[in-house]
This record gives structure tokens, C-alpha cells and sequence, in this order.
């Protein structure tokens, strides 16, 4: 079985003691290709390193999170530019709003994932959308940016039906599905089952959101598969058949992986 993990934070302190055994773990699973995130200036380095290690089965992302977005921001822009335009990255992510936590700086992510979305466009480059609490606000943003050279992933979906029309009427769009999937009260499994199958990628968003039955513990790649089998019962279909079409699908999208 070949499946993509197309978002997990493997650079992530949670692996520092494991990284290695991890990933491994990852790849005998069948786990081929892990797609790394970048969230702010200081993870970039040990990305770029853990690319640098595996480079059959780990590719960059380059983007400034929307939680990292502080009174530096402009300055982190910058650095993140940087390395965007002059090494090879794959996407460019992890970017958008995130209006859970603390909405002081709204308006600045508004500002950042506005031009990380030119700079994409530019790049001819998917992006990587984090959306929390903020899918109004992301929505009017990429209704405004929208167009046949815009193509991306809602990373970590957890919305409702009528949010992932919207997403498939941009045209050039996934989404992205994880752990979450596979909570009892997440509801995601009723929307999920509407949902076409060439929309949707898998992903771990490793060390967070574990699949049951490793909630309360950190996720991993190799975890992927529980998703993979949840989905897979959704639709009615054999997990390998499954792994085959979304593989497939970040494939697709994210082209520099082929």
C-alpha cells in the first residue's frame, strides 16, 4: 500500500528522542511520502534538514502559520520569502487564519495570507490553508484571490457540507482529512460521506490530532492508516482502493512530489 501524508510536522520537538525510528515506521507502514509544513522562522532550519535526510519520503513546505503572527510578523514575512523563492519547496504553507485562540492579530494574518497567496501564484505553487474558527474570513479572501492558477488544500477539515461546496466550486482544491475523522462526536463522518472522493487527501497533522485509539498521545505518519481505514468504510471501498485514490489526488496537487 503507497499512502502520502500530506501534513505532519515531523521536525516537531515530540520526535526529538524517536525521529528516525519514526519516520521508518512510517515507510514500512507504507507511508511513502511524508509533506512537511513550515509554521515559523525557527522551524525552518530543522525542516529543510529533515528533507535534506529523507529525500525520497520528506518535502518542504514554505509558509508563515497564522499563529505565529506577532507584532514581527512583516520581519518573519521576509525571512519566510526568502527561503521560499530560493530553495525548492513543494507548497507553500502552513498559511491562513486561526481566529480560535486570540483574535488580536486578525487583520495581520488577513494581511499575511493575502500575500502568501500572491507569492504562490507567482510560484505557480499550491497553498496550504489552516482555517480555525475563521472559514467567513478565509472564504472572502479566496473568493477575491481565486483564479485558474490557484490550487491548494483546506488542511484539517472539520467544517460542514455546505463549506466543502464551497471549496469544491473553487475548482482547484482538496481536502484534507485526518484524526479527526475518526472521533465518535465529530460529526465529520456524516459530512464526509458527501463529499467526492477525488476532493479528498489524507493527513496526520502529526504529533497533534491522534486517531482513536491514540487520542491523548502523540500522532505519528504511520497513524495515517487508521484514517485511511475510516474512510475507506465510509465510501464503501477497500483500503488499498482508497489509498490508491488519494494518493492520487496529492499527487494531483502537489505536482513536485511525482
Amino acid at each position: 500500500m503507497y499512502i502520502i501524508d500530506t501534513h505532519t510536522h515531523l521536525y516537531s520537538e515530540s520526535f526529538d528522542e524517536d525521529r528516525t525510528a519514526m519516520i521508518e515506521r512510517a515507510i514500512q507502514e507504507g507511508v511513502q511520502k511524508m509533506l512537511l509544513p513550515n509554521i515559523d522562522v525557527d522551524s525552518i532550519e530543522p525542516m529543510y534538514t529533515l528533507c535534506e535526510q529523507f529525500p525520497r519520503n520528506c518535502f518542504p513546505m514554505m509558509g508563515l502559520h497564522p499563529g505565529y503572527i506577532n507584532e514581527k510578523w512583516e520581519e518573519n514575512l521576509a525571512i519566510v520569502k526568502q527561503h521560499l523563492f530560493e530553495r525548492e519547496n513543494i507548497a507553500v504553507g502552513e498559511i491562513g487564519m486561526d481566529l480560535y485562540w486570540d483574535k488580536t492579530f486578525k487583520n495581520e494574518q488577513a494581511q499575511a495570507f493575502r500575500i502568501q497567496i500572491e507569492w504562490a501564484k507567482e510560484l505557480n505553487l499550491p497553498i496550504v490553508i489552516h482555517a480555525r474558527d475563521a472559514f467567513d474570513e478565509i472564504f472572502e479572501i479566496v473568493d477575491d484571490l481565486n483564479d485558474s492558477t490557484l490550487s491548494g488544500v483546506f488542511h484539517c477539515f472539520t467544517g460542514n457540507l455546505e463549506q466543502a461546496k464551497r471549496i469544491e466550486n473553487y475548482g482547484g482544491f482538496k481536502i484534507g482529512i485526518g484524526g479527526v475523522l475518526t472521533y465518535k462526536k465529530s460529526g465529520l463522518d456524516e459530512v464526509v460521506k458527501d463529499i467526492p472522493l477525488d476532493l479528498l487527501v489524507l493527513e496526520t497533522d502529526s504529533p497533534y490530532l491522534p486517531p482513536t485509539p491514540f487520542r491523548g498521545k502523540r500522532n505519528e505518519s504511520a497513524y495515517i492508516n487508521y484514517v485511511a481505514e475510516k474512510l475507506a468504510d465510509i465510501k464503501g471501498m477497500s483500503v488499498d482502493e482508497l489509498a490508491n485514490f488519494t494518493t492520487q489526488n496529492a499527487e494531483n496537487l502537489f505536482k513536485k512530489i511525482s
